[in-house]
């Protein structure tokens, strides 16, 4: 099945590249397993969606502020030590969150101020990781690495929810945390073993632009005059602040479908397995040359998906005694077929970002892609929140979902150039 696969092309030809592959793999599992264990901790604490949702908002001012900066520090300097050092500080930061665990603080203002200072750091770090990996690669081979970056991703987000689920009904939140502080240092490892990876010269030999407001200025600049690059963010922000329904999936295992944790547990899973699947038969995605069309087309998928889960909620009922629904099967469905849908669009994503912005403002996009794709979600998990206390779990996912897909394609039918978009021409 060479043609179905996913091409590992990068990993062989790219020691670098391979470090980075393997120490992102093994961190994500121990990552999925603090962002799983907090939310369980604040609704275990607070027994409120809406509480849950609020991580999100905590995180978002420190998330913007840093990403942004972030991108023009990895422009400016070199990004092996931009991500290194801002690694360092994500692995502190887990050990704080699970030193409170194991002191039994309980205290749910302490874990917004340190998930604050984790977002601020991820920010910097997301911007350094992602501007690197065009540097490790070549160009044409873009695809298969974003492809293979989804396999590792879609992994962790598969078994961290799980084991998550497991560890916190069995062993509690400290020993869940712990085990994040442990597997961390495989990707500091991995940062360390990079070569260095210095700023490279700006065409017609400009200097490298320090790092600063006039930067992240020039990082806007670009991004205001090129439609196709915008376009990424603006569809992926439709399905990330309308459609993600990670912040009532406590309620909905609690309250809905039955089984609690492990419910919530497995289905954060079943869409990192949807995710993992569809970049592990990736083969294909190297031919598709209308990426802004599949863009467009996934994220109808992902919408679609989602307003399927809350069918599944809402034709299940409230479960009584903690018997779980039989509808359950029906919501796991669903959320992988969301999770295959995101892995596509995450993969064309990036690669029309990647390939279609010069390396000198490439740290600088990459801060805004950051701000998107995990701003986004944390603005999706105040909204869901606050729909779901409004409406019902059920009824939040059902709106999400349609909201989603008529934004999609309201944004396609104002940008139709998007859904021209040819990758063997790219027009940023």
């Amino acid at each position: 099945m060479p043609k179905l696969l996913a091409d590992i092309t990068p990993l062989r030809e790219s020691l670098p590249f391979r470090r980075l592959w393997i120490g992102n793999g093994l961190s994500s599992v121990g990552t999925q397993l603090t962002v799983v264990a907090v939310s369980l901790e604040v609704y275990h604490l607070t027994g409120s969606t809406l509480a849950v949702g609020m991580l999100g908002l905590v995180a978002l001012v420190p998330l913007v502020v840093a990403g942004l900066y972030g991108g023009a520090v990895a422009d400016a300097h070199d990004r092996r030590k931009v991500a290194l050092f801002s690694s360092t500080v994500l692995w502190l930061v887990t050990i704080c969150i699970a030193a409170q665990a194991w002191l039994g603080l309980g205290n749910v203002w302490l874990l917004y101020a340190l998930i604050a200072v984790q977002s601020a750091a991820a920010g910097v770090n997301g911007s350094a990781r992602s501007a690197i990996v065009p540097r490790l690669v070549r160009l044409e081979l873009l695809p298969a690495a974003n492809a293979l970056s989804m396999i590792v991703m879609g992994l962790g987000t598969t078994v961290g929810p799980l084991l998550a689920g497991v560890l916190v009904a069995n062993v509690g939140y400290a020993w869940t945390y712990s085990v994040d502080v442990l597997t961390f240092t495989a990707s500091l490892w991995a940062l360390f073993k990079l070569p260095p990876l210095p700023p490279q010269p700006v065409d017609g030999g400009k200097p490298v632009q320090r790092a600063g407001l006039k930067s992240v200025l020039e990082g806007f600049s670009f991004l205001g005059r090129r439609k196709n690059v915008r376009m990424t963010f603006l569809v992926d922000m439709c399905a990330m602040v309308f459609a993600l329904p990670r912040a009532l999936l406590p309620a909905i295992g609690a309250v809905w479908l039955g089984g609690g944790d492990q419910t919530a547990g497995l289905l954060l899973a079943a869409i990192a397995a949807g995710s993992f699947l569809a970049a592990l038969f990736s083969g294909p995605l190297g031919y598709v040359r209308r990426q802004g069309l599949a863009v467009v087309w996934s994220i109808t998928v992902w919408g679609g998906a989602v307003a399927a889960l809350g069918g599944a909620v809402l034709a299940g009922g409230r479960t009584h005694d903690g018997a779980v629904s039989p509808w359950l099967v029906a919501a796991v469905v669903a959320l992988v077929v969301a999770g295959v849908a995101d892995s596509v669009s995450s993969v064309f994503r990036s690669t029309i970002l990647q390939a279609a912005t010069p390396d000198h403002l490439r740290g600088r996009l990459q801060g805004i892609f950051v701000v998107v794709v995990t701003g986004g979600p944390r603005l999706g998990d105040v909204f869901s929140g606050a729909t779901g206390s409004w409406l019902g779990e059920g009824w939040a996912a059902v709106v999400g979902g349609l909201l989603c897909i008529a934004a999609v394609w309201s944004l396609a039918t104002f940008q139709p150039g998007f859904v021209r978009y040819d990758a063997r021409h790219p027009k940023p």
